[in-house]
């Protein structure tokens, strides 16, 4: 069984945060490394976010942490999520790890940043990395305490 959090690990590292955005609800996106612009439209007819080489997805039950705080979180007050958002771009990704029993992510940045999943909900934590650098796309997730592998069918 091939170690996924090791994988990410190396593909991740160094890499910058390119985009940060939310998703339906209080579900978040960071992307790392080169984008690639869309060409899906979202309702309303704006594109829909470039993705990067690496991507995070965190559904529900999130923080941004500095060195010493909780900046903000999907509970918190979401007139924090953009102005904190937008500090993230152009840190430089230092780990990837998981914790826990049931494995949520962590994600350390350059800066004493981190992005962390930490659900709440009943279930599996609801989380996602992407690997979107060759034609057939590696997704990585929790299910049933497991790290488990899909690989999606190239476009």
């Amino acid at each position: 069984m091939k170690d996924w959090i090791e994988h990410f690990r190396a593909a991740a590292k160094g890499l910058v945060v390119a985009h940060v955005w939310r998703g339906y609800g209080s579900a978040i996106f960071v992307e790392f490394g080169a984008l690639t612009p869309t060409t899906r439209m979202r309702k309303g007819g704006s594109p829909s976010a470039p993705s990067g080489e690496i991507g995070l997805m965190i559904e529900a039950d999130w923080r941004i942490e500095d060195a010493c705080t909780i900046v903000c979180g999907s509970g918190g007050d979401e007139e924090l999520w953009e102005p904190t958002f937008a500090s993230l771009i152009g840190k430089h990704v230092v780990n990837v790890a998981t914790f826990g029993r049931l494995p949520e992510i962590l994600v350390s940045l350059s800066d004493g940043f981190h992005v962390a999943s930490f659900s709440t909900l009943e279930g599996d934590p609801e989380w996602t990395l992407f690997d979107r650098r060759s034609t057939t796309p590696i997704t990585v997730h929790c299910r049933s305490g497991a790290i488990i592998e899909e690989q999606a069918s190239p476009a």
